[in-house]
């Protein structure tokens, strides 16, 4: 395992992204709990682009500007509909008493798609992975299932942080009904942004 491999990881990770955001958003609205399913959730999102980049898969998305743009404009309006959820209460920001088995599937199933609607991801492991396999590495293939395992571990294990610390501050902030709304409009506003920057992103 290259250190190269780990540092590049690791930054890519680390830098705020749409499940990274989504998994805050889940330990301030419904606590610790939520916020490691939906790092999981995240995480699980990632194998759909892992499996199109090791097949080739992706190479395929990449040639064809269609299924980019459906893929694309499909993230698009997923991002647009979480913010609209958002500022009204039904989305990661609902603050629930109880959490039921249903609210459970609903984190997994929304921090899943986040990921799985992002073609830039699929564009990330084509690009990102054949770096550090050689042409001629014996047992490529799984060479690169255990890179992405890598990457796939380092991301739920930040992810978790990031949502355990949110998670640990949740009591001081629900207490305070005007941080909420404010806090509501500033997910939402985020969600918007990412949207809009992934219309425009170009393959």
């Amino acid at each position: 395992m290259s250190i190269e491999f780990v540092i590049t990881t690791l930054f890519v990770v680390v830098s705020p992204g749409v499940g990274a955001l989504y998994t805050i958003a889940a330990g301030l609205g419904r606590g610790g709990r939520a916020s490691l399913w939906a790092a999981l959730g995240c995480t699980l999102g990632i194998v759909p682009h892992m499996l199109a980049a090791i097949t080739g898969l992706a190479a395929i998305l990449h040639a064809s500007a269609l299924a980019f743009e459906i893929i694309k404009y499909a993230g698009v309006a997923y991002l647009l509909w979480m913010a609209w959820s958002t500022l009204r209460e039904t989305g990661a920001l609902s603050v629930e008493a109880e959490r039921a088995p249903k609210s459970v599937r609903k984190v997994i199933t929304e921090s899943i798609l986040i990921n799985i609607l992002n073609p830039k991801l699929s564009m990330f492991f084509f690009a990102f992975l054949p770096q550090f396999v050689a042409a001629d590495t014996p047992h490529a293939v799984m060479r690169m299932l255990e890179l992405s395992g890598v990457f796939m571990a380092m991301t739920f294990a930040v992810f978790a942080l990031y949502g355990l610390f949110a998670a640990a501050i949740r009591v001081q902030v629900i207490s305070r009904p005007a941080i909420m709304v404010w806090m509501r409009r500033s997910f939402a506003a985020a969600f918007v942004a990412l949207g809009a920057k992934l219309a425009l992103t170009e393959r």
